[in-house]
């Protein structure tokens, strides 16, 4: 499988729930390990925060399997949410749409920033990626990549 593979269609209004749903089954196991799963708190705190015109739907061969969220911030990119259901994870799609990620940040000459839940598998991901842990809270430890 190439990146040619792999759509990011943009998401609507309307996507909203769908988005929610998808969020929670990615998040689950993470959540869960630490004793934090709550699938309300996870579907208000995504809806807060929803912006369909920074948010992608991943599409693979037409149907959705994940989505991806990059919002501007002062001077960066924030990598706001990359998910990919777990019915479609580890066949290197994540990486996949992060290198699309980090070519967009690269050509706009910003830094991406990304949160990642302390105990979550994101963690290695990211480093692997080349991204530098610069913060840690309670829950979540936060990253930057410097394009």
């Amino acid at each position: 499988m190439d990146s040619t593979t792999i759509a990011l269609v943009a998401a609507h209004e309307d996507d909203a729930e769908e988005l929610v749903a998808l969020r929670i089954a990615a998040m689950r196991d993470s959540l869960t390990r630490i004793g934090r799963f709550d699938p309300q708190r996870a579907r208000e705190r995504f809806l807060s925060g929803y912006s369909p015109a920074h948010t992608r739907h991943i599409a693979l061969a037409g149907r959705r399997v994940g989505f991806v969220v990059v919002k501007p911030e002062q001077e960066r990119l924030l990598l706001d949410h990359l998910y990919i259901h777990p019915d479609s994870q580890g066949r290197g799609l994540g990486a996949m749409v992060l290198a699309r990620i980090i070519d967009e940040a690269r050509a706009h000459g910003l830094p991406l920033r990304v949160g990642a839940l302390r105990d979550s598998d994101s963690n290695r991901f990211y480093l692997r990626h080349g991204f530098k842990l610069v913060a840690q809270e309670e829950f979540d430890n936060y990253y930057l990549l410097t394009v």
